[in-house]
Parts: structure tokens; sequence; C-alpha cells
């Protein structure tokens, strides 16, 4: 019998349903992916998949769970798994696609996926999952939170100017608007005041967001946002990883003479944290001489702005991580060196 050297657990997270493949490398590095199987995204799938995956394994080689990080339908399972001394591995969703890519696939499918994971955890060397402080979750949750207290403010304000200039307008229902707004206005600040108790809370996180808050256009709100969504870069092995997880990596396509499309950013990763990256950078635009360089050469390059811009989105975003990771505070001359982002496009 030969000797297994690695069981892997490929699993595609969606929000009612787990889709499971099994696959295994024996000694000399064959790969077979032999099993498949749903169970739904609960706490009672969860202990199927367990105990469905301990039948059909070997104890003698240890079993690796692996999964995207796909929004919030893995963390149950997450928790779940490493609660139960599981080995768990959440790799970033750009990786498993673009190794998924070079795999002979004809057709895309939910099973086709999960087998490309635990292909993926059988080819490569994956770290163990250890769940996230708490106080990630916590100010994720509360950034959230406000995002959408923001984003229904907006709309009741655009509300409230339609009903005021209405040629016929309802007092009364400007008088509920207006209490709507203060209402928001209130919870609004009450998230920010109890944002600002978890971190003064934690001395180390503190001293953390002040050295992030260094870089020009980068507010405590954003820092904690950008933290936040990445619980702490936790995933986060790069500069080139943040980027493609917010979404602001470029993507190309071209081939032969007859297919070329124009550089654009992927937008296919974490929009929470691409969004907040907007006005931060017209800030830094605004306010620092360094930035507002990068800016102008870009534009006098293309003649586009919010090509440019995007360039300054994607240089502070890298900035926040080697501040985080080096723990030292923003230097105006370090992004003096040459940029290479001038080839995004929106």
């Amino acid at each position: 019998m030969k000797v297994l050297l690695k069981q892997t657990v490929g699993i595609d997270v969606a929000q009612n349903e787990l889709v499971v493949s099994l696959g295994r490398m024996d000694e000399q590095i064959s790969i077979e992916v032999y099993a498949y199987k749903v169970f739904p995204n609960t706490r009672k799938g969860f202990s199927s998949l367990v105990s469905w995956v301990n039948k059909q394994t070997l104890t003698s080689t240890e079993v690796r769970y692996v999964m995207e990080a796909t929004g919030v339908y893995h963390e149950s399972l997450a928790y779940y798994l490493c609660s139960n001394q599981k080995q768990v591995s959440i790799v970033l969703p750009n990786k498993i696609s673009n190794y998924a890519r070079t795999l002979d696939i004809k057709t895309i499918t939910d099973k086709s996926a999960s087998q490309a994971i635990a292909r993926f955890g059988l080819e490569r060397k994956l770290e163990a999952w250890q769940p996230p402080l708490k106080i990630f979750n916590d100010l994720r949750q509360l950034c959230r939170e406000r995002e959408q207290l923001v984003q229904e403010r907006t709309m009741l304000k655009n509300q409230l100017h339609a009903e005021r200039t209405s040629a016929i307008s309802s007092e009364k229902s400007i008088k509920r608007t207006k209490r709507r707004i203060a209402l928001i206005d209130t919870q609004e600040k009450e998230i920010r005041e109890e944002i600002a108790t978890h971190i003064k809370g934690n001395e180390s996180l503190a001293e953390k967001m002040k050295i992030i808050s260094s870089i020009p256009g980068i507010g405590t709100l954003t820092a904690v946002t950008i933290i936040a969504e990445t619980n702490g870069f936790e995933l986060i092995k790069n500069k080139r990883q943040l980027v493609s997880y917010a979404g602001l990596d470029v993507r190309e396509k071209t081939s032969g003479t007859s297919v070329k499309s124009k550089p654009r950013i992927s937008k296919r990763g974490n929009r929470n944290l691409r969004k907040v990256m907007h006005f931060p950078a017209l800030a830094a635009i605004r306010t620092d001489e360094s930035f507002r360089y990068i800016f102008i050469r870009l534009v006098s390059r293309h003649g586009i702005k919010m090509k440019a811009i995007v360039a300054i989105q994607r240089k502070l975003l890298e900035l926040t991580y080697i501040l985080w990771k080096s723990n030292t505070s923003y230097c105006p001359n370090y992004h003096n060196q040459s940029i290479t982002m001038e080839t995004i496009t929106i």
C-alpha cells in the first residue's frame, strides 16, 4: 500500500451549502481527487462534514481543510473546525482563481471549484489558519454598520432635498425625514465612540493606528476600516496580495494581434476596502506635495485623472501594509521611488 504524504478537504463555500472534495498525494507525488459531497452550511452540516471526512481519510496522515475567504460565509465553518482541533487553511480567492486557470477545466461548477481547491492544498505549502483577534471582528462590524448608516443618510438627504424643492411638498414628511436623519447622526456618533473605545483599550493597536494615520489622507476611520477588513493583514504576505485582495489589481487580455483590451482594475476583491480608499487618495493629492507630484506626472502622461487617482489609492494601501509590518512612521520621501502603477485604467 502506498504511503500518503498529504490529505486535503477542498471546500467551496456558499451561503447555504458546502461543496466538498477530498484529495490525497502519495509518496510518488501522484495526486488523486477521489470523493465529493455537499453539506448544508449549518452547524449540523459541519458535524456531518467532519464525520464523513473521518470515514473517508486515513488517520495516519494529517488532513487539512482548505477553503476560500468568501466574505463571511466561511467564518462559522472555520471557527468550528479550529475549535475541534482540525488543521484549517484559508486562501485568498484570487489565488484559487489564478490556480484554477492552469487546470484543464472546461466547465466551472461548484464541484470543479472544490476539486481545484483540494488540488491547490495538495500542491502548495499552506499555513495553518488561526482565528483573528476578537477586536478585528468587532471593528469590522462597526465599520460596516457605520457605512450602511452613511449610505442611508445620504439617501435621506437627497430625498429631503427633493421634497423641499417640490412644487407640492408635505411638511409632515419633511419633519419625519429630518427625525430619521437626526437618529442616524446619533447612531453614527455612538459607533465612532465605540470604535475609539476599542482602540483606546488596546495599547498595541492604538500605537499602530497612530503610525498608519500618519500617512497623508489616511484618517482614523480609514485606518480602522483597512485593518478590520484585512484582520490585521492576517492572510496578506506581500503588497501584491493586498492590492489583489482589494480588487485594485490590473487585468489585461491580449492574444496575438486581434485581441487586445485596455488594462483595467479587476474590482474582484473586497469592495469595502476598495471603496474606503477613494477619498483618502483625493485628500493625499490635495495636501501632500509628493502625492500631488505623482498625480500630476501620471495625468500628464495619459490625461486621465481617474487613472491617476486609482494609482494613488494603490500606493496608499501599500503604505498602510508596509508601516503596519515595519512598525515605522510615514516617511514623505518613501514614495518618491519609481511607481509601477501607471497602467491602471478605469
